[in-house]
């Protein structure tokens, strides 16, 4: 997918406008959640987000989504990663 399409679909479904999150190589963020719903175009490198007894790896052009309150953890890749994350309140 690309930034522009990603950018339209994340506004007409009530997200706000995403802003770009840059992680560091090699890092890991333990179980957490967030208050609203998040959705995210990968831009480039990698991250794993564990959801459960469930984890995928997301790369370049991929998008992943959280709902409000979802329980993950994240692990980015040895190039670190960039994504374009939208949220939406409530």
């Amino acid at each position: 997918m690309q930034k522009q399409t990603f950018e339209q679909a994340v506004m007409a479904d009530g997200f706000d406008q995403p802003v770009e999150v840059s992680r560091e190589a090699n890092g890991f963020l333990d179980v957490h959640s967030h208050p609203f719903e998040a959705r995210a175009l990968i831009l480039c490198g990698e991250i794993e987000i564990g959801l459960g007894d469930t984890k995928r790896t997301y790369r370049a052009g991929e998008v992943f989504q959280l709902t409000r309150a979802q329980p993950h953890w994240e692990r980015y890749g040895p190039d670190g990663v960039t994504y374009w994350s939208a949220r939406k309140e409530g």
